[in-house]
């Protein structure tokens, strides 16, 4: 008969869990959030963009590993900084030569996005094969420390949360502190006006979907420590993700924030208990209960249209 000290051990561990996910959730969700939300492209292919920083992570930790043993320690912060580069300057590319064409027409942004997805999941394929992959963490990553006797807390939770609590700041201090961020919520306001007062909203679409894109390149990095990297790694986040900002309300990154927590933690939890797809009946059911009750989503902002 189970204890109710091992009961609440396990509900920490299984809440830890949550808080993994939550963290990869997140720094997908941001992302989203910054180009669906800010910019009001539905892409269907932000979840390749996590593959990109996923396999990016992979092919440095195969390069420590053959070639430069000196970088074994320290290759997965460097990781980090690469996959955001990489997965930017891809998203720049693609907003320049397709999304900016197709703004203000969302199915066709939509359709396009998917098409999109499916062609870098094939050239994923044959770059790297169907056989799941998985990158080698350095030493300083792997293992667990132990709060009580029955709790095992895994290291590379506690980093890649971290991780994600430096960057959420620093996506915040962007929005809110600086200049770009103005120029972001202006255009995000009032496209006309913000243009009429010398903004350039073109600039602004490329570097916002830029850093969206780069995000989710960050996330692909994070997902190394929780998971195998496949061709349909990221397409496997992409609903949670598109829930999450429309949950928590699709201009409202502190929505975001709460939506991710709270889905995250409630699947984690009832999975213990319930099958894993019985989980995610339940989580999705009460989703689209409280947006029926409320579909502006949890946390909302007034913008002038």
């Amino acid at each position: 008969m189970t204890s109710v000290s091992d009961l609440l051990s396990v509900l920490v561990m299984q809440g830890f869990n949550g808080l993994s996910s939550f963290s990869v959730l997140l720094l997908m969700a941001l992302g989203l959030a910054i180009i669906f939300g800010q910019m009001g492209v539905i892409n269907m292919a932000h979840g390749e963009f996590l593959t990109i920083g996923a396999y990016t992570t992979y092919l440095l930790s195969e390069v420590s590993q053959r070639w430069a043993p000196w970088l074994q320690k320290s290759y997965f912060l460097f990781a980090v900084l690469v996959s955001f580069v990489i997965a930017a300057g891809i998203g720049f590319v693609v907003e320049h030569f397709m999304i900016r064409h197709l703004y203000r027409r969302p199915l066709d942004t939509l359709l396009a996005t998917w098409g999109l997805s499916l062609i870098m999941q094939q050239g994923f394929r044959s770059i790297f094969g169907a056989k799941e992959v998985s990158a080698v963490l350095p030493d300083w990553l792997m293992g667990s420390f132990k709060p009580t006797a029955s709790i095992d807390i895994p290291i590379n939770g506690v980093f890649v949360m971290g991780l994600t609590l430096l960057l959420t700041s620093i996506v915040f201090f962007m929005l809110l502190r600086t200049r770009w961020g103005v120029w972001v919520r202006a255009t995000t306001q009032n496209r006309v006006m913000a243009a009429a007062a010398g903004i350039n909203t073109r600039n602004i679409d490329r570097s916002a979907f830029a850093l969206g894109c780069g995000l989710a390149g960050i996330a692909g990095a994070a997902f190394t420590t929780i998971g195998s990297t496949g061709p349909t790694s990221g397409s496997m986040y992409i609903v949670d993700t598109f829930l999450v900002v429309v949950f928590g309300g699709a201009e409202s990154l502190v929505g975001t924030i709460a939506s991710a927590f709270g889905i995250a933690q409630t699947q984690a939890t009832s999975e213990f208990f319930l099958t894993g797809s019985t989980a995610k009946v339940l989580t999705l059911t009460a989703v689209i209960v409280i947006l029926m009750l409320r579909p502006q989503g949890l946390f909302t902002i007034r913008v002038r249209r």
